[in-house]
């Protein structure tokens, strides 16, 4: 039975988390999941409160859903990228910080290219901090929402086969899931070139596999990842067309697998690369409910991290947040 407790005022990185903390932020997200299904999206759970969203890196989905979250739960949000802040000018990530904490910024969302910088925040300033990603570290909030998506589509997690396919070695987004899916019971298997999935990875409690189609026919859920280009400093592969052939989820490779098998990717997708746009947008992917996922979770992160009072998986928890 989970115990729904939750005393940070931070989330930096599911590493740091017990299994039933990560199990309070899906119990919770699913309340919050009742309340964009209503005609009324909305809630006053963080009305007086300010969320800063300050990306230092591009992004579009995290972004937006974050924004579109704290605007749920009735809080004033104000988007900083880095090109227009004082970085620009030499002023430090602390420093910008700090600034922002003394305008009264109650939430401050960050990502950033280096591992570590969320964590560096948190410990210094009041305001909480939430990761949006850190370099190749973490990205804590899509490691929630994949894990909700598989719970909500398979009924748990335990016990459930997960293959994390491509480039693992610069994945924030593997890191995440691999930590949250192992604590939670997962079977975990990474697959990849070697040169994408190191044997250092298996201490992590998890398998290898260097071939996706050693796995298609034993997996309950399928999580592609794209090439990381930019944050790689030369090449792991020899082109595109090779990784394909090797790595990518075809329609003929889909044809193998489990008829109930989960079709997974963080986005943004690279069609024609690791996935087939057939198999994007056909039986068993659940890409886009992942993205609708991502706003619950971000919502129930928002509201715990401010000091909300984690709901018990109940169907009626939504109705007490009107």
């Amino acid at each position: 039975m989970t115990t729904h407790q939750w005393k940070h005022k931070d989330l930096c990185a599911l590493a740091d988390h017990t299994p039933d903390e990560l199990l309070t932020i899906l119990d919770t997200a699913k309340a919050f999941k009742g309340v964009g299904e209503r005609n009324l999206k909305k809630v006053p759970a963080l009305r007086g409160k300010t969320l800063v969203n300050f990306f230092i890196e591009p992004s579009t989905r995290t972004r937006i859903s974050f924004e579109l979250a704290a605007m749920r739960l009735s809080a004033d949000v104000i988007n900083i990228s880095a090109s227009a802040s004082s970085l620009e000018k030499g002023e430090t990530l602390l420093d910008t910080a700090r600034n922002l904490e003394a305008l009264r910024a109650d939430l401050i969302v960050i990502r950033h290219q280096s591992a570590g910088s969320a964590r560096f925040l948190a410990d210094r300033l009041n305001a909480s901090v939430i990761n949006a990603g850190d370099g190749a570290h973490e990205h804590p909030t899509q490691g929630l929402l994949d894990a909700f998506t598989i719970r909500e589509k398979l009924g748990c997690i335990k016990g459930v086969r997960v293959a994390i396919v491509g480039d693992i070695l610069f994945s924030r987004v593997a890191r995440s899931n691999i930590q949250l899916l192992t604590k939670l019971g997962a079977e975990v298997t990474l697959v990849g070139p070697s040169t994408l999935v190191p044997a250092t990875f298996a201490c992590l409690g998890v398998k290898l596999a260097h071939s996706i189609d050693e796995v298609l026919e034993e997996v309950d859920v399928i999580n592609l990842l794209r090439i990381q280009h930019e944050r790689q400093r030369k090449e792991y592969f020899p082109g595109l067309g090779e990784y394909t052939a090797r790595f990518g989820l075809t329609k003929k490779r889909a044809e193998r697998i489990n008829p109930e098998c989960l079709i997974m990717h963080p986005g943004p997708m690279n069609r024609g690369v690791e996935i087939d746009s057939d198999v994007a947008d056909g039986r068993g992917s659940v890409i886009l409910d992942q993205v609708t996922n991502g706003l619950a979770v971000r919502m129930a992160v928002l509201y715990l991290c401010s000091g909300g009072v984690p709901f018990a998986p109940v169907a009626s928890a939504a109705n007490s947040l009107s």
